[in-house]
């Protein structure tokens, strides 16, 4: 074996011997309780479709689905939620994973913490914006503001 991840060799009974090598660096999954890193990719009246990019501060080999449902939004006035006022696609959230996912569904997530939700949003004008509360952001370019479920980042949760 010279790195080839597949590799043929005859035995004895000159039948060939295939065998997979597989990277010896184990794939991290997001567990119960992580917060990971997700880009919100669309969002409907009932919940927001994202991609989950890293687990805490490890970005993952391949991408996972995620959905953060309406009520797992924020702590509070559940029923008031818009999803549309929370997240926005291209945003870039942070959650916490709530439920494993499997094969048919994806992993559920949760922004329902003050520490937890839009880290990054871009404006109609393409400039990051910047939080002015905990529900509104706003384009430094053009002013305009737009509603989000603002996450109050922690220190540790900052990619360099």
């Amino acid at each position: 074996n010279h790195g080839d991840p597949l590799t043929t060799r005859v035995c004895a009974s000159q039948l060939p011997v295939v065998s997979v090598v597989r990277d010896a660096e184990a794939q991290l999954l997001p567990g119960v309780g992580a917060v990971v890193t997700c880009k919100v990719c669309s969002i409907n009246s009932r919940f927001a479709k994202v991609n989950i990019l890293y687990v805490g501060s490890t970005p993952l080999k391949s991408t996972f689905r995620g959905t953060i449902r309406k009520e797992d939004i924020r702590a509070t006035e559940k029923d008031k939620v818009e999803v549309y006022k929370s997240f926005r696609p291209g945003d870039i959230v942070l959650a916490k994973v709530i439920s494993l996912g499997d094969a048919q569904s994806n992993y559920l997530l949760s922004t329902a913490e003050n520490e937890l939700g839009v880290v990054v949003a871009r404006s109609e004008a393409g400039v990051q914006m910047v939080p002015i509360s905990w529900c509104e952001m706003q384009c430094p370019q053009t002013h305009t503001k737009d509603f989000r479920k603002v996450a109050r980042v922690q220190p540790q949760f900052l990619q360099t």
